[in-house]
C-alpha cells in the first residue's frame, strides 16, 4: 500500500534560479489553469529584469496543461521583442511531448537537463 503522498503532485512551487549566470525560474508542481496566473506574474517581472536568454526549468513539473504552454509561449513572445531566446528545460515525458505534438519544440531552445543547459549557456572560452 502506498504511502500517504506517494505519487501525489508537489505543490506548485516557483523559485527564482539561474543557471550558469543566466536568470531563470524553476516550476515544481502543477502547472495549470489555477498556478499559470502567477508564474505569468513572476515571468514578467523576472523577463524585464534581465538579459541574455532565460531559463525555465521544468524538469520537476507534474502536470502541464495548455494554459502552462500559453504562458510559456507569451514568454517567449515577450522575450522575442529583444532577440532573447527562451531556454526551456525539460526532460522527456509528457510535458516534453506536448511541446512536440504541438511544434513548439522548433520555438523554444529545449534541453532534457540542467547538466545539458548550463553546458550550453556557458560562454565560449
Amino acid at each position: 500500500m502506498p504511502e500517504l503522498g506517494e505519487g501525489q503532485p508537489h505543490a506548485f512551487v516557483l523559485e527564482t534560479d539561474p543557471l550558469s549566470g543566466a536568470p531563470g525560474v524553476g516550476v515544481r508542481g502543477e502547472l495549470d489553469i489555477d498556478t499559470a496566473p502567477g508564474l505569468t506574474h513572476v515571468l514578467e517581472s523576472e523577463i524585464r529584469a534581465s538579459v541574455g536568454p532565460f531559463v525555465v526549468d521544468l524538469c520537476d513539473l507534474d502536470l502541464l496543461d495548455s494554459s502552462g504552454v500559453s504562458v510559456l509561449v507569451r514568454a517567449r513572445a515577450l522575450l522575442g521583442r529583444e532577440d532573447r531566446d527562451l531556454v526551456v528545460i525539460c526532460p522527456p515525458g509528457p510535458a516534453r511531448r506536448i511541446f512536440e505534438v504541438t511544434n513548439l519544440d522548433e520555438l523554444l531552445v529545449l534541453f532534457d537537463s540542467r547538466e545539458q543547459a548550463a553546458a550550453s549557456l556557458r560562454p565560449a572560452a
